[in-house]
């Protein structure tokens, strides 16, 4: 049986690999010059080819990023999901994209960007992240219930604040804001940090994966079997809020990655969290890039939000999922 376990996380975890590898493929060929798979081949390993420098200096550099942001949403989706055991819950479900977004918008309106704009929206990530870690404490006794709910206050608040600066904005701030807000790759450049925290994300989560998967069955079973839950709840929580922090900073508000994909993990291999968080990293990371791709060329020469693409394959999956756990 074990035998059989370790050959369906290999055969998965190849396969997920192989698309991977298939849809970033994909996006370098697409964009104003389509290439075809031989001037692909060719322009990676000929220097002197202006495709060359067209794959290295701009549609790698996005792909790449797109890829680590939707493998970020992904497995903080996942441990959010696990951390509130609520099949609804997303990375952006205690308020950390709302907090991002104001201070963002902030630097917008003050004039600034590159290196400005990335650290307003990080520390307003990681401000609303303690803003919830310490109103959903108090006094009491920390629950999910009060967590989520904490959350949900935070990010209404966070919305009013982002409406108010939307409206005193000049007009030729409001494309790039509402850009932003929506989710967009066109100024990604420098995805090396956003990998690193990746690779590092999933480095920190898979020797805690047989104790996320005990606490996904109940808070009683998982104590009952050595686990130590209440450490377990704050490093999921400040684990996923950094990952989703870290996402936002890098591309904006991205919905549904982080919601759907782990939901298609599970109906696929089930709910052991040692295949299921890099699965799910790699399929949202692969979600990602063809969307981003489809942004880039469905309009082209214009450009999409990638927030669009997501929303509108997002929409119609979840509901075929919820029907079909419904009908099961």
């Amino acid at each position: 049986m074990a035998v059989l376990r370790r050959k369906q996380f290999s055969l998965t975890l190849i396969g997920l690999t192989a698309l991977s590898l298939i849809s970033l493929a994909w996006g370098l060929s697409q964009g104003s010059i389509n290439l075809t798979p031989a001037q692909l081949w060719n322009a990676l390993f000929n220097a002197e080819q202006l495709e060359h420098r067209l794959i290295f200096d701009l549609r790698l550099p996005r792909l790449l990023s797109a890829f680590a942001v939707g493998a970020l949403l992904a497995l903080a989706g996942a441990l959010m999901q696990t951390l509130l055991r609520n099949p609804l819950a997303d990375p952006y479900v205690l308020g950390i994209s709302g907090g991002a977004a104001v201070g963002a918008l902030t630097i917008m309106l003050l004039g600034l960007t590159g290196f400005w704009l990335t650290a307003g929206s990080f520390v307003g990530a990681l401000f609303s992240m303690l803003l919830v870690f310490a109103l959903a404490h108090g006094q009491g006794s920390w629950t999910a219930t009060r967590l989520l709910l904490t959350g949900v206050i935070v990010a209404a608040g966070w919305g009013a604040l982002i409406s108010f600066i939307l409206a005193i904005s000049p007009d030729t701030n409001l494309r790039g804001m509402l850009f932003w807000l929506m989710g967009d790759f066109s100024h990604a450049s420098e995805p090396g940090t956003a990998l690193l925290i990746m690779l590092i994300g999933l480095a920190i989560c898979l020797p805690m994966a047989r104790n996320l998967t005990l606490l996904s069955r109940g808070e009683l079973q998982a104590q009952a079997l050595g686990v130590n839950v209440a450490r377990l709840r704050w490093t999921i929580y400040f684990l996923a809020s950094l990952l989703t922090a870290v996402a936002v900073t890098q591309a904006g508000s991205i919905g549904f990655v982080g919601l759907v994909v782990p939901h298609i993990i599970r109906l696929a291999i089930g709910n052991d969290q040692r295949l299921l968080l890099p699965a799910s990293m790699l399929l949202g990371g692969t979600l990602l890039v063809c969307a981003d791709t489809l942004a880039r060329t469905i309009l082209a020469p214009q450009q999409l939000p990638v927030g669009v693409i997501t929303a509108f394959l997002g929409v119609p999956l979840f509901l075929y999922l919820l029907r079909r756990s419904q009908l099961s």
